[in-house]
């Protein structure tokens, strides 16, 4: 009797002991990851869709709007139409704009640098309606490039109406997929907008006729602080839009692009982000081939040239979220046997296909780094000369 008590006993020690010593789970069985209606995880470099809830419907974007501002600024930068310590006037319109805003005065000059920091750190309406005048001329004439831009990117759920998001219009709208696209065009393409998204505290100083003070830009990006890797990007709420934001966060060479929309409250939107971004830095892996190796050069036939050196169009990258070992992963480079000429300058002439445990995981275009001529007879003249001339010497 006392054995079979004291096994009793021992076993629900035993079985109490396993209960405090199991993992605990961020869930319950059947709880959705996130509680915003509207949200989705991308990884930056592949565009990968890692998680996503109802990520396609058409929501209102409210500040978030200012990640298309953003890209046609920088757009402008790039082309050299525009430049960091150019400046930019403030008009009356511009200087109209209610909801959040860093108070510029009509007629202040400020670079197109502060500019930038105005509107991605403390998401100025002022800053980018002055931005869109100076860049288009007016704020319509703005808002159509973005539309153009966004159309470019393929942003099928988007439409803006003006450039900061401070509209109430119904046809002013995007979604949490187009957030994530535009969100990977402004961070791969531009990825200096991180060094400004990931400030949290500046100031910036006003010169008007009233003199001169200055005025402390905050972050309203709170994961800046509170999340580990977080960059940037861009938040944004009205009492339409609710409170959204688009989180960016980098760990161990992985970018992560988190977008929630129509959240309920501000905390629910960062816990929401968070809660993305922990999943895809829990399951993630990312394989990247920069292809170091070099590629031989392909025949060709009836050119000024016996050959064609050729290049890979970009590195390969996979984002693997199941854990596979990237040891199983083979490629094949695939060349064109011969290529007849004329042969131009970036014509493709082979792929290098990779693939994981046999399967086919993703490609890569091979192109010709330098383009050949057709052979004139006076080339014909020429080689057979030059090789004469080389077997007599």
């Amino acid at each position: 009797m006392f054995e079979k008590a004291t096994k009793k006993i021992l076993a629900g020690i035993l079985i109490c002991c396993s209960l405090f010593m199991m993992p605990l789970t961020v869930e319950a069985e059947g709880e959705e990851l996130i509680t915003a209606p509207h949200g989705v995880l991308m990884e930056a470099s592949t565009g990968k869709i890692i998680y996503e809830k109802d990520m396609d419907t058409r929501v209102k974007p409210a500040s978030i709007t200012k990640i298309m501002t953003l890209i046609l600024i920088f757009d402008e930068l790039e082309k050299g139409n525009l430049h960091m310590e150019d400046e930019v006037v403030t008009s009356a319109h511009a200087k109209s704009m209610g909801g959040s805003q860093v108070f510029l005065e009509e007629g202040e000059k400020q670079t197109v640098e502060t500019m930038i920091k105005c509107i991605v750190i403390a998401s100025g309406n002022d800053a980018s309606v002055a931005m869109a005048e100076h860049i288009a001329g007016s704020e319509s004439e703005f808002v159509k490039k973005m539309n153009e831009r966004a159309k470019g990117l393929g942003m099928q759920n988007t439409n803006f109406e003006d450039c900061c998001g401070l509209t109430e219009s119904d046809n002013h709208y995007t979604s949490a997929h187009d957030v994530a696209i535009m969100s990977r065009e402004l961070i791969t393409h531009y990825p200096k907008i991180l060094e400004y998204s990931s400030v949290w505290m500046e100031n910036i100083i006003h010169e008007t006729k009233k003199g001169t003070k200055e005025f402390g830009l905050t972050n309203t990006n709170k994961l800046i602080r509170s999340y580990e890797g977080c960059v940037g990007l861009k938040t944004g709420s009205t009492s339409v839009a609710k409170y959204c934001v688009s989180a960016v966060a980098r760990r161990e060479g992985i970018t992560l692009i988190s977008v929630v929309m129509t959240a309920p409250d501000y905390k629910i939107r960062f816990k929401d982000a968070a809660a993305m971004l922990n999943l895809g830095f829990g399951s993630c892996k990312l394989y990247i081939d920069e292809q170091s190796e070099k590629l031989p050069q392909v025949p060709v036939e009836g050119g000024v040239l016996e050959k064609v050196p050729c290049a890979y169009e970009k590195e390969f990258r996979y984002l693997d979220t199941e854990g596979n070992s990237f040891d199983n992963i083979k490629k094949k480079v695939n060349l064109e046997k011969s290529l007849k000429a004329p042969v131009k300058k970036g014509d493709i002439v082979g792929s290098v296909k990779y693939y994981l445990d046999g399967k086919e995981i993703g490609n890569v275009k091979i192109f010709s780094t330098k383009g050949i001529k057709q052979a004139q007879y006076s080339d014909c003249i020429k080689k057979v000369w030059q090789c004469f001339l080389k077997k007599i010497y």
